[in-house]
C-alpha cells in the first residue's frame, strides 16, 4: 500500500511517531473537521427547496417529516460509526471505506451491492452539483442584466459556459490528494452554506413581516382543486417525503470522513464521529426547520422549488447575487466531499491491480509558488481530470439530470442510510433474532424501504414529465 511522503515526516528519525497503527500517515482530524465535512455534505442547495416540500405536506406533515428523518439519519449514522473498526469498534482493524465495513461484517454479494449504490450515488451527486452551480451563476448574471437594462430586458443566458468554468475549477481542486487534506475547503463550504441559508431565511422573515400579499397556508399543504389536482397532490406529497428523507443523507461518505479522525485511548474515532454526527445533524435540522417553515410562511402553498428565486431577480439584487455566489462556492467544496471517496476507490484498486506500474504508484515532487512542494501522481492527474470532464459533459447533455438524481437518491437511501448500518449493527452485537430490539430495527428497515419505493415512483413520474418537456440545446436558466 502506498504511503504518501510528506517532507519532514521522517526527519526526527522515529518513523512510528509519524504513522498510525495501520502504517499510514498519522491522522490529524477532529470532531470539528468531521462536523465541517458533514455539514458540507448535508446542507446542500437542497435546503432552498424545503419550503416547497413543506408546502406539499403542510404545517403538520412538514415539520414531522423533517424531525423524523433527522432522527433516523442520526440513529443509523451512530451505528455505522461503530463499523469503522472490526471486529472491535475501538481497537479492531480499520475499514477505510463503506465497502470495507460491509465486507468485514456482512460479506458476500452485499459488498458489491454497497459499492454499486454508493458510487452511483456519488457520481450522480457530482453531476447534479455541476448543474446546480451553473444555475446559481446564471442567476447572478441575469440579475445584473435586469438591474442594468431594466426589468423588461431579455436577459437569457446559457448554463453551458458556467458548467465549463465550474469544471475547470474542479480539475484544480480534484488534485487535492485525499479526504484528510480537504478540511480547509469543507470549512469554507460550510460557512457559505450558512451564509446563503441565513440570507434566504432573512428575506423570508422580511416578507412575512411586510405582509404585502395574501399568503395561504394550511395544516395539510396544497389544496386539491385549488392549488393542484388530486393526482398532482399525491405525486407531490411522495416527492416531498423523498426530498426530505434524502436531504439528511451523508452515510455514503461517513466512513471516509471518520478515516480522517485521529485516534486516542481517551477519545477513539467512533466516539469523535458520533459527536460530529450529533452536531452535524442537529445543526442541519435547525436550519432545515427554519428555512422550510419560514419559507412556507413567506410563500404559502405557492412556494417555489428554490425559495431564493421567489424573491425575483430584481431587488435587493446585490443580496440575492451574494447568496447565489455562496451557493456556487459551497458546491465547489461539496463536489469534492462526494468525489474524493470515488477517486480513492479507483486509485486504490488500480494500485493493487498493478503494484509494479510506476504510472499508478510513483509521485513526482513539484515546487508550487506560495504552496511549497506538491507531489504529483500521473494517474491521479489523468483520472481525476477525465472524471471532471465527463461529469461536466453529462451535465451539459442532460440539464434535467436533477430529476434523475432523485431516482438515484431513492435507490441508494435505503441500502446506504438504513439497511447496511442496521445489518452491520446486528452482526456486530450478535443480536438474537426476534428479540425486541431486533424486531424494531427490522420494522424501521421495512418502513424506510417503503419510503424509498414511493420516492422512486415519484422521481420516475417527474423524470417522464421532464423528458416530455425537454428540448435539446434550448437555453437553460
Amino acid at each position: 500500500m502506498f504511503v504518501e511522503k510528506i517532507p519532514g515526516d521522517y526527519e526526527n528519525g522515529d518513523v512510528n511517531k509519524n504513522l498510525d497503527d495501520d502504517g499510514r500517515v498519522k491522522r490529524t482530524g477532529t470532531w470539528v473537521t468531521a462536523s465541517a465535512h458533514i455539514i458540507t455534505a448535508v446542507i446542500g442547495s437542497g435546503v432552498l427547496s424545503l419550503a416547497w416540500a413543506v408546502a406539499q405536506l403542510g404545517w403538520v406533515g412538514g415539520p414531522a417529516a423533517l424531525v423524523v428523518f433527522s432522527f433516523i439519519t442520526y440513529f443509523t449514522s451512530t451505528l455505522l460509526a461503530d463499523a469503522y473498526r472490526a471486529p472491535d469498534p475501538v481497537r479492531g482493524q480499520r475499514n477505510y471505506t463503506y465497502m470495507d465495513a460491509v465486507r468485514a461484517y456482512l460479506g458476500g454479494r452485499k459488498v458489491q451491492l454497497c459499492g454499486l449504490a454508493q458510487y452511483m450515488n456519488l457520481t450522480g451527486i457530482t453531476i447534479g452539483y455541476t448543474i446546480t452551480s451553473s444555475i446559481s451563476m446564471v442567476a447572478v448574471k441575469r440579475s445584473n442584466c435586469f438591474h442594468k437594462h431594466g426589468h423588461q430586458a431579455k436577459c437569457e443566458t446559457s448554463n453551458y459556459p458556467f458548467m465549463v468554468i465550474f469544471g475547470c475549477i474542479q480539475i484544480v481542486l480534484s488534485q487535492i490528494p485525499n479526504f484528510a487534506k480537504l478540511s480547509w475547503l469543507s470549512i469554507i463550504a460550510s460557512v457559505m452554506s450558512f451564509a446563503y441559508s441565513f440570507i434566504g431565511l432573512g428575506l423570508s422573515i422580511a416578507k412575512v413581516a411586510g405582509g404585502e400579499e395574501d399568503v395561504r397556508t394550511t395544516l395539510t399543504g396544497v389544496i386539491v382543486g385549488v392549488d393542484v389536482s388530486g393526482s398532482e397532490k399525491v405525486w407531490r406529497t411522495l416527492q416531498a417525503i423523498g426530498d426530505i428523507a434524502f436531504a439528511y443523507s451523508f452515510s455514503n461518505v461517513l466512513i471516509e470522513i471518520q478515516d480522517t479522525i485521529k485516534w486516542s485511548p481517551v477519545v477513539p474515532e467512533n466516539k469523535s464521529m458520533k459527536r460530529a454526527t450529533a452536531i452535524g445533524v442537529s445543526t442541519t435540522t435547525i436550519f432545515y426547520l427554519l428555512c422550510g417553515l419560514v419559507g412556507y410562511a413567506a410563500f404559502g402553498n405557492d412556494a417555489p422549488g428554490n425559495f431564493l428565486t421567489g424573491f425575483g431577480f430584481y431587488e435587493p439584487f446585490w443580496l440575492i447575487d451574494f447568496a447565489n455566489i455562496c451557493i456556487a462556492i459551497h458546491l465547489l467544496g461539496a463536489y469534492q466531499v462526494f468525489a474524493q471517496p470515488l477517486f480513492g476507490f479507483v486509485e486504490g484498486w488500480c494500485s493493487r491491480r498493478w503494484p509494479g506500474n510506476r504510472f499508478f504508484t510513483s509521485e513526482q515532487a513539484v515546487r508550487v509558488p506560495f504552496y511549497g512542494v506538491y507531489y504529483i501522481n500521473l494517474f491521479r492527474l489523468v483520472w481525476r481530470t477525465t472524471y471532471v470532464i465527463v461529469t461536466a459533459f453529462v451535465a451539459m447533455l442532460f440539464p434535467f439530470f436533477n430529476n434523475f438524481l432523485g431516482l438515484i437518491g431513492a435507490g441508494s437511501f435505503w441500502p446506504l442510510v438504513v439497511y447496511f448500518p442496521i445489518e452491520i449493527h446486528i452482526a456486530q452485537t450478535k443480536m438474537a433474532k426476534f428479540s425486541f430490539k431486533w424486531m424494531w430495527l427490522k420494522i424501521l428497515t421495512w418502513a424506510c424501504l417503503i419510503v424509498s419505493l414511493i420516492a422512486a415512483a415519484a422521481s420516475v413520474q417527474g423524470l417522464i414529465q421532464s423528458l416530455q418537456a425537454y428540448k435539446p440545446f434550448q437555453l437553460q436558466y
